[in-house]
């Protein structure tokens, strides 16, 4: 005797799509799939067919020219520079910062530069596919609010640096007020907390004494520029007799709680010593190209069994937020770095976007690949154009051929904010009157100043 059918579950949404690529396993794609979705997380990962039968869900999105991957993850940005996009380039960094962005910062940061400039950014982000960043900039409590309102996970700085900022004037403040703030926010299901004392060489040894024990205490991790230049390496010599990492790993901070950005100047022992302490790496290719800062052995870290993520910086300094030209750069030159064609492959240049940025934040158990039980952080990317036709490898097309404009649709958290290319929750034109306002104030305030440039 048959038994009947049993009814088909109920879900929110069900995304079919031509290829789910999950990251995790390593290098998969899976033809023809479906993910189901219910409550903001991933339910399962299915044939098509079979999740046709099995599901009944309250929304279908059905995309078999294109692939579905896991949100991409920008392991290190600047968001609020958005509104500093394009002000001084072509200059070395030292230049760059002393000379034209921290003069203009010092006249116009504050809580609604912070927050204006985070919205144009998150708009920037969702329609390249980027569901998460780890920011890193003064007035975290506008960031974090700025970010909560929009929907958007982030991992919120908590700046620390040896000097007075419009944030706080002494090292007591800076600290009082990071607590403050994740206090505030730990309640948060897409906003996360990290400490990000700016740099070794702006940091006092007190100060990351003082951050290696909160962070514990309160299990976040810290987020910290590390050997950008071979200036600030013969600088830490000089001042310390030392070189950065020596010092960090001899005040404790150099453990798996670390994300160094940048590590442009490392040796064979101090990748050694990062892959040993757990120690994550997130790569700025086009940052470090732009301002000639030098060139991560990506591949050497990779070889070391290091965690690896990837960040843009900050629009000041790319002068985009675009993970997929991030990802080509990034696969592309750790190639001549290494003098090596099959370095940085395609699939390990995705994993570092997704999953390694997630696990570099300490969100890999809610992030960074399509897997049940995860939160539903997903991007369509249409890969049936002229630009990504015909299609023989998907992740090689994803790294090496996609460009942003792909992308059709993105969920953060389970909840549509791209939908067909159009940003579904935000004022696009209030964003660009917000940017035209700021870019007036800005050019008034260098033409007044002497500094702008052609």
């Amino acid at each position: 005797m048959s038994h009947p059918a049993a009814p088909p579950e109920t879900c929110d949404l069900l995304i079919e799509a031509g290829w789910v690529v999950p990251v995790e396993p390593h290098a998969v794609v899976l033809e023809d799939h479906a993910v189901a979705v219910r409550d903001g997380a991933i339910l399962a990962v299915l044939p098509v067919a079979e999740a046709r039968q099995r599901y009944a869900p309250a929304e279908r999105v059905s995309r078999p020219g294109s692939a579905l991957v896991p949100g991409l993850v920008n392991a290190h940005v600047h968001n609020p520079m958005t509104l500093l996009r394009g002000v001084a380039d072509d200059l070395p960094l030292m230049v760059w910062l002393k000379e034209h962005i921290w003069p203009v910062e010092g006249q116009v940061i504050g809580p609604e530069f912070v927050g204006d400039g985070i919205a144009i950014a998150i708009a920037e982000m969702l329609r390249g596919g980027t569901t998460c960043c780890n920011e890193n900039y003064f007035f975290p409590d506008v960031a974090a609010a700025t970010y909560a309102r929009h929907g958007f996970r982030a991992v919120v700085g908590l700046p620390v640096i040896d000097f007075p900022t419009a944030w706080a004037a002494s090292q007591d403040e800076y600290f009082a007020k990071a607590l403050e703030v994740h206090d505030n926010v730990r309640a948060d299901a897409l906003v996360d907390t990290a400490f990000v004392p700016h740099a070794p060489y702006s940091v006092a040894d007190s100060a990351f004494e003082r951050i290696r024990v909160l962070a514990d205490q309160l299990d976040i991790q810290i987020h910290l520029h590390v050997h950008e230049t071979a200036t600030e390496v013969a600088d830490a010599l000089a001042r310390h007799g030392s070189r950065e990492i020596a010092r960090l790993d001899r005040l404790g901070v150099y453990t798996d709680r670390l994300i160094a950005v940048h590590m442009t100047q490392l040796t064979d022992a101090e990748i050694a010593l990062t892959a040993e302490r757990g120690v994550s790496v997130v790569h700025c290719p086009e940052s470090n190209l732009k301002l000639a800062s030098g060139f991560c052995p990506v591949e050497a870290l990779r070889r070391a069994g290091v965690n690896l993520a990837l960040g843009t910086d900050g629009p000041a300094s790319n002068n985009d937020l675009d993970m997929f030209g991030e990802m080509r750069t990034a696969a592309l030159l750790a190639k001549a770095v290494a003098g090596d064609a099959a370095a940085l492959d395609a699939a390990t240049t995705l994993r570092m976007a997704t999953l390694g940025g997630a696990r570099a934040m300490g969100l890999d158990a809610r992030i960074g690949s399509i897997e049940p039980g995860k939160r539903a952080d997903l991007a369509l990317v249409r890969m049936d154009t002229i630009e990504t036709m015909p299609l023989y490898n998907v992740v090689s097309q994803l790294v090496y051929a996609t460009g942003r404009h792909q992308v059709s649709d993105v969920w953060v958290d389970g909840r549509r904010r791209l939908e067909d290319g159009r940003l579904t929750d935000m004022d696009t034109a209030a964003l660009l009157a917000s940017a035209w306002e700021w870019g007036a104030r800005i050019a008034g305030i260098r033409r007044g100043a002497g500094t702008e440039t052609a």
